[in-house]
């Protein structure tokens, strides 16, 4: 039994908070376990933490923890999260936060061991702590913690940790099936030419292009469409690319994106939109708004899309800057985390209401550590009684790239195995946010289409992928530990394989294949954060890894 289990539940859960004194302050944490109950003074704890030194206090656990969960129990309770305890404080007043507060308060308790009382304490402490000059610590958590005593349910707090034990192992077992995979396939695939001799998709393509930003306002739904176009300076006319950004972020984080696309001879389109953009997050933390997204996103965002197309084929006759220039019948689209939604509900992924009801049920969601699924649920809000059938399939669409998608629920099998256009779904290992395994890696298997690529970028955060913005007000710096250690690496792998998969699937230029298999991505993958991509990826092979200590067996059964 690991007794600093607590601490690691804590350790694992503070960077979820990401996005004046207490007049009173924890003096002593008491753990209990079934009938026995032991405790320890939250002064010995900082006393170890700050200086090494074990008091009295604490000498007597130290015959239950090696040196090692020592070490981890002192990292774990000075590791500092840098963030705006406004942010912190607004985030917590959301469903999705008080959700969270309610399953750690399960096992966190004050003196009087009232659940709606510990309710109100946590939240309190995590927000004074965020506030202290040394960031959100687990230290400052418990400094802050208006209550003498804490009181730990540690029976309670062993499951959670299991629980989040077990997530993570099965995450890294099926993200190492899918690497093993990818380098076996790399071995076996005989290319006629050397990658040497091919163009360097690295690097900026011939073409410069131009920025223009474009004000569109759709009277019907009453949103305003604040779009940017990069147009490369060809005569001819050039297939669109839409790009479409996550919950909290806007068009400038895909700037990076938008200009490589675009210096390859792609005219790319990045609306921003509102409803769940930065200006809806700076919404939420002025208070003026307590949720993360509007319902209707949902519909409205694929909405958005198809209307900017329409407006776009308008200008193409009347507009001088666009006439002649835009091939909107070949269009792709990009999208990252809300975006990566967007961008396969075009595809033809229908919302699976029916899959949403069972899982948004309060018990399901009960035992859940998947974020994600509580934006997922926010869809049956716009769905009311609705039994309309969303069908947001765009015909012009030829081929979507989805990011950190989220799919479980929203989608389900049902939805994602009527997905007929060539699709690539990306993941990132560390996603805390939409869970690689049950967000990209198992939906991947539900696709039916052969057309279909996974690519699984190892140590990046939901975060990773995402540009730096303009600097605009409304911009919210998120803490390295949620960006993740090389971003600009997972970056420039999202430039660099969405070329040829555009250019294969939307301009259907011959020769892009080349770059679309295991052995461009072990050639251009770095030690710092590998790139695995597959083709194929089936339900039996992830079955497989979930029960299995190594994955050599998995790959060679199949």
């Amino acid at each position: 039994m690991r007794k600093n289990s607590l601490l690691l539940v804590l350790s694992m859960l503070l960077p979820t908070f990401g996005v004046g004194k207490s007049a009173i302050a924890a003096e002593r944490i008491y753990a209990s376990y079934l009938p026995f109950e032991r405790s320890v003074s939250v002064t010995a704890l900082e006393k170890y933490a700050r200086k090494g030194v074990i008091d009295d206090d604490l000498i007597v656990y130290t015959q239950y923890l090696k040196k090692e969960q020592l070490q981890q129990l002192r990292r774990a309770l000075l590791n500092p999260i840098k963030v705006d305890p406004v942010a912190v404080s607004q985030f917590l007043y959301t469903p999705q936060g008080e959700f969270l507060l309610r399953r750690l308060t399960e096992v966190i308790k004050t003196e009087s061991r009232q659940s709606k009382v510990g309710f109100h304490a946590l939240r309190s402490a995590l927000i004074l702590a965020s506030a202290e000059p040394g960031g959100l610590t687990l230290l400052n958590l418990l400094r802050q913690y208006p209550s003498s005593g804490i009181y730990i349910d540690l029976s309670r707090t062993l499951r959670i940790a299991a629980e989040l034990e077990k997530l993570v192992n099965e995450t890294n077992k099926a993200i190492t099936a899918v690497s093993q995979k990818s380098h076996v396939e790399a071995a076996a695939i005989k290319l006629p030419l050397d990658f040497s001799q091919l163009p360097d998709l690295q690097r900026k393509g011939r073409f410069t292009p131009q920025k223009q930003t474009l004000k569109f306002f759709d009277s019907v739904r009453r949103r305003f469409l604040l779009t940017d176009v990069y147009l490369p300076k060809v005569q001819s006319r050039v297939p669109v690319i839409v790009i479409s950004h996550g919950l909290g972020s806007d068009s400038s984080n895909f700037e990076y994106l938008a200009i490589h696309l675009a210096s390859h001879g792609f005219a790319v389109v990045v609306p921003n939109h509102p409803g769940s953009d930065t200006k809806q997050l700076r919404s939420l933390l002025n208070g003026s708004t307590s949720e993360v997204a509007q319902a209707d996103e949902f519909k409205n965002r694929p909405l958005d899309v198809e209307y900017i197309l329409n407006q776009l084929e308008q200008r193409s006759r009347t507009d001088a800057r666009f006439k002649g220039r835009l091939n909107l019948q070949k269009v792709g689209v990009f999208g990252q985390s809300f975006g990566g939604y967007t961008a396969l509900a075009l595809a033809g992924a229908k919302i699976n209401f029916d899959q949403l009801q069972k899982d948004c049920h309060p018990k399901a969601l009960r035992d859940t550590w998947n974020l994600s699924l509580l934006l997922q649920c926010q869809a049956l809000k716009s769905h009311g009684n609705d039994s309309k059938e969303y069908n947001f399939r765009d015909e012009r669409v030829k081929a979507v790239i989805a990011v950190n998608p989220m799919t479980s629920s929203i989608f389900g099998e049902a939805g994602l195995s009527q997905i007929q256009t060539p699709v690539m779904i990306v993941a990132g290992s560390d996603d805390t946010i939409a869970p690689a395994l049950y967000e990209q890696l198992v939906p991947f298997s539900w696709i039916k289409n052969s057309q279909k690529y996974l690519a699984v970028v190892s140590g990046a955060t939901h975060f990773s992928m995402i540009g730096n913005g303009t600097g605009s007000r409304q911009q919210i710096a998120l803490p390295s530990e949620l960006v993740g250690n090389h971003p600009s690496l997972a970056r420039r792998y999202m430039s660099v394989l969405s070329v040829p998969f555009f250019e294969t699937y939307v301009t259907e230029t011959p020769g892009y294949t080349t770059y679309l298999n295991a052995a461009y991505a072990r050639v251009i993958s770095s030690r710092s954060g590998d790139l695995s991509l597959i083709r194929f990826l089936t339900r039996t092979e992830l079955a497989q890894a979930k029960k299995s200590t190594t994955t050599s067996e998995i790959l060679t059964e199949k």
